[in-house]
């Protein structure tokens, strides 16, 4: 079994920045995709950004390409998303998920996390 915990949400201005973590525990998530993905008030949850297991693959939503970067450490059993040139729009509660199956931008996750709050104020 893995737990995932994310951290790093909070409020910001808009054109701000923050820095998401995942940090996963139980088991070693580094042979696995990860994925970050939000739930807006009143929307279903999209998908933001994958990355394969070693890191050199990734793949973000148009919303977010250019904006924010998907990245992990393996050894820490970590995966981050740097959110740069935050928009209201982006105000959500994100997850963080791993053992992901192709297609990443799925649901196809065996292990999600509780999410975390990111308000962007305009």
């Amino acid at each position: 079994q893995v737990q995932l915990v994310e951290s790093g949400g909070g409020l910001v201005q808009a054109g701000g920045s923050l820095r998401l973590s995942c940090a996963a525990s139980g088991r070693t998530v580094s042979s696995t995709a990860m994925g970050w993905f939000r739930q807006a008030p009143g929307k279903e949850r999209e998908f933001v950004a994958a990355i394969r297991r070693t890191g050199a693959i990734t793949y973000y939503a148009d919303s977010v390409k250019g904006r924010f970067t998907i990245s992990r450490d393996n050894a820490e059993n970590t995966v981050y998303l740097q959110m740069n040139s935050l928009k209201p729009e982006d105000t959500a509660v994100y997850y963080c998920a791993a053992g992901g199956r192709p297609p990443y931008s799925g649901n196809n996750y065996d292990y999600w996390g509780q999410g975390t709050q990111v308000t962007v104020s305009s």
